[in-house]
């Protein structure tokens, strides 16, 4: 590239990231919606054949459901499709004060069994392979460990923390709900109506604050890099994008999982219902990431301890941040590739 060229790209690069609409246009993958209850809203990415094997994407709760399709080359849905896979997905949308009494139980006995009955049913009967993100991770191996009968071939749980006692800061967050019995934080959830949108994407930025801290310097190192500028807009949005939790779901994650680690020892309690990991008779992958500042590698790789009942639990790990290892097309989507086909 000429010094002119140069100098005409970062002159309308910087324009578009202050004064113009972006980079880049978002660029979904062409899909199409099955049903649009609230907090259940189900589509079909376009393109698969009739008899390609279905994929159902799990997102986790604070997290936008385009994890899994960011931008043409940071899409699982792509490369599900590319591989001659039908995936689908199932999308929570925005969380409100209303919705301050969805717990887990509205996830794991209500909209992901609902989800995964009509994905089957759409390839006709046929049994479907479940990916899930992060908290989307753990939802899913609740899932199909409270209701066997559930049509499931096989569970993949990228970033999915399954023992809080190797989660950051679990144990100092512990120390200090000792001196009131973790009341305070359940009080404060309870009568805010949960976690805002606004408190989860600052906590996001914190694991990566250098990112924030580097931003002014990386944008002007890579002004004439349109791909580059892109991939970093790319990440903002979903950022910008980061809905909350519903109140009674976090109370039970701060009190069931931060606080007493029921998903380490095994399973979740809930009241009197206790739910086993050990039920999953499912082939399983696990991924973690050593570099993950969110949820630690080994709290990824506990699950090969509890997840007794599975016939083949898998453990890989793969580079890159939180939302990095899920978008990591050489390591976890190669994992993924080779777990779905070993299945065939």
């Amino acid at each position: 590239m000429s010094l002119a060229d140069t100098v005409t790209t970062a002159a309308r690069n910087a324009w578009a990231l202050t004064f113009g609409d972006g980079i880049e246009a978002p660029d979904p993958t062409p899909s199409t919606v099955l049903s649009d209850a609230p907090h259940r809203e189900l589509r079909r990415y376009d393109g698969a054949g009739p008899d390609d094997p279905a994929v159902l994407l799990v997102p986790p709760l604070a997290a936008p459901a385009f994890c899994f399709d960011l931008r043409p080359d940071q899409s699982l849905a792509r490369f599900l499709l590319d591989s001659g896979r039908a995936p689908y997905l199932v999308d929570y949308g925005d969380i409100t004060f209303d919705d301050r009494r969805m717990g887990f139980e509205t996830w794991i006995d209500d909209i992901l069994p609902e989800a995964i009955r009509q994905v089957s049913a759409d390839r006709g009967g046929r049994p479907v392979d479940l990916v899930g993100w992060s908290i989307g991770g753990v939802l899913a191996l609740l899932t199909a460990a409270a209701d066997q009968t559930l049509p499931i071939r096989s569970i993949t749980a990228v970033g999915a923390p399954l023992s809080y006692d190797h989660m950051f800061g679990a144990r100092e967050l512990r120390s200090l709900a000792r001196l009131d019995g973790g009341r305070t934080a359940t009080t404060a959830i309870r009568a805010l109506g949960g976690v805002s949108a606004q408190i989860t994407r600052f906590a996001y930025r914190a694991t990566a604050w250098n990112r924030e801290l580097e931003r002014p310097l990386f944008i002007a190192s890579n002004i004439a890099d349109t791909a580059t500028l892109a991939r970093m807009e790319t990440i903002d949005r979903f950022q910008n994008s980061l809905p909350g939790y519903p109140g009674r779901f976090y109370n039970q994650l701060w009190g069931r999982f931060i606080l007493n680690n029921d998903i380490g020892q095994g399973g979740l309690r809930l009241g009197e219902r206790a739910i086993a990991l050990a039920e999953v008779t499912q082939p399983v992958l696990l991924v973690g990431g050593p570099q993950d500042a969110i949820t630690a590698a080994a709290a990824v790789e506990h699950g090969t301890k509890t997840l007794t009942g599975s016939p083949d639990v898998r453990y890989e790990t793969a580079p890159g941040s939180h939302l990095g290892i899920l978008l990591a097309r050489d390591t976890t989507w190669t994992y993924l590739d080779k777990f779905l086909r070993d299945l065939a």
